[in-house]
């Protein structure tokens, strides 16, 4: 990777002469790697493994009540063929899939089983504990408050909690995940293992059901000595990781009978990286973003996937048989080798998908938002450390309180020159415009009648969006998705009341 200089770095975030954190740069490919998360990675072009699933969850159920454990460990991996000690939840790599069904109400055993001051742990370089934890459900509409999604609970190794929640007012057809959210600590701890696991909330409609599925969880790493490769202050800024894997595999052959249709839920767990996929001569069908399923198949040849969003896509083997890459366009880094194998079958695309959260995302289009409530957020870096409306989380926090059963126009605007994907918890909402980036993905998602918890936010550019307000009272967050970012405190408060 090359070096940027420090002068370049300061005027890539706006900063100027900023202090603290920012003192050096490694790595990107100039102005464009770092705004978009580009460079780094390569992989090999050689196809690897048989492509696997993520494990699920050993899961019981009585009636509309799921238990199941989880437990982060230190636990050995192996990446690309070498031993790693990583952070590991119930020390699988990647982490076991919770499926689900809308009213369910899910029971978590949560133990943390990391050790304290271990080659694993330790104190960070910014100060914080790395073997102190806690749980998220990223993309779920619960409540955050108590025992469901309350990021500001903290455990100490040993520490336990059964954690519930209560998925009556959550619809069905999406894909969340889970992971730590301990401020301070997020960033290191997704690198090293603690991605998180997929929480599927099973489609409410029958459209989808017939295809063969495959989540794929895309991650990437640096290994040193045995172990994945300490922050240093800078990294916190921006971090790419020389191995890029889906479910812990490098470049997994995918197995597709020609004519099939296939599934695929795909989640982008990197800390820094962005990632434009594309499946070589084929054409790919999204029909559900981070939140809900779509009410109709939208064709696209390539897609951006920011750290902590989600697509759900469709993939029709009709090219003539052979072997084909699905890759990181950015990076020119293959993550799937897809192999038509098998006997030929003819499966078809739905034209419509039964959906009640896009009919009413399409109605909330319509809706006039002239009286609404209006807020301006600003992203910003403060002397070397990471802020919203140039307050710092933790030091002089931004809060913002909102009134439950309301509806807010709130438009995110960023003043740096690094992209920053938007991230809000317990409701998802529907982006009106976004102002500056890549046209593509400021099209799709300003248009289509899909829910978005994680949006892209463009180098000095801007996203306005709907924002409900519905069902659940209590503090939780709103974030930078680049979780370097989060930690040193581009996070505020959202008090819900």
């Amino acid at each position: 990777m090359r070096e940027v200089n420090r002068r370049q770095f300061l005027a890539y975030m706006g900063i100027g002469a900023a202090v603290g954190l920012v003192q050096s740069c490694g790595g990107g490919q100039g102005p464009i790697g770092m705004m978009m998360g580009g460079g780094g990675g390569g992989g090999t072009t050689t196809p690897g493994d048989p492509f696997q699933d993520p494990p699920l969850a050993q899961l019981t159920r009585n009636g509309n009540i799921v238990e199941t454990s989880l437990s982060p460990m230190r636990a050995q991996a192996t990446i690309n063929g070498q031993s790693v000690t990583m952070m590991l939840y119930n020390g699988s790599y990647p982490a076991p899939t919770i499926r689900v069904r809308s009213g369910d109400i899910l029971r978590v055993n949560f133990t943390n089983d990391l050790p304290a001051n271990a080659d694993i742990t330790g104190t960070n370089v910014i100060g914080y504990d790395m073997s102190v934890t806690n749980l998220h459900t990223h993309g779920w509409h619960v409540s955050p408050s108590g025992n469901a999604d309350n990021i500001f609970l903290h455990f100490n190794p040993g520490d336990s909690l059964t954690f519930e929640y209560d998925l009556s007012k959550q619809w069905g057809g999406m894909m969340g995940f889970y992971h730590p959210h301990n401020h301070g600590t997020v960033g290191e701890q997704f690198w090293r293992g603690l991605a998180g696991g997929a929480l599927i909330v099973e489609d409410d409609t029958s459209e989808l059901q017939n295809y063969e599925e495959h989540i794929m969880i895309i991650t990437d790493i640096s290994v040193s000595n045995g172990l994945p490769t300490e922050w240093t202050r800078m990294d916190y800024m921006r971090i790419l990781g020389d191995t890029v894997m889906v479910n812990g595999q490098v470049n997994p052959v995918l197995n597709i009978q020609p004519g099939q249709v296939q599934r695929w839920r795909i989640l982008n767990a990197c800390v820094y990286r962005y990632l434009r996929v594309s499946l070589q001569n084929h054409t790919m069908y999204l029909v559900g973003t981070d939140d809900n399923l779509l009410d109709s198949p939208v064709q696209v040849n390539e897609i951006l996937i920011t750290p902590g969003e989600r697509v759900d896509i469709l993939v029709k083997a009709d090219q003539t048989p052979g072997t084909y890459t699905f890759e990181d366009l950015n990076s020119n880094t293959p993550l799937v080798t897809v192999e038509y194998s098998g006997a030929q079958t003819n499966d078809s695309i739905p034209t419509t998908i039964t959906s009640d959260i896009a009919n009413w995302v399409a109605q909330l289009r319509q809706m006039d938002t002239s009286n609404l409530r209006q807020v301006t957020m600003t992203l910003n870096f403060v002397r070397g450390q990471g802020a919203i409306n140039r307050q710092v989380f933790g030091q002089n926090t931004y809060i913002l309180e909102s009134p439950v059963g309301t509806y807010e126009v709130w438009t995110i605007v960023n003043q740096t020159g690094m992209d920053h994907p938007f991230h809000q918890h317990v409701d998802g909402a529907v982006i009106l415009n976004i102002n500056g980036g890549d046209p593509a993905y400021a099209q799709l998602y300003s248009t289509i009648n899909g829910l978005k918890d994680t949006i892209n936010v463009p180098p000095m550019g801007s996203v306005t969006m709907l924002v409900p307000v519905l069902d659940y009272t209590g503090d939780t967050v709103f974030h930078c998705h680049i979780l370097g970012h989060e930690d040193i405190g581009m996070m505020g408060i959202w008090r819900r009341v």
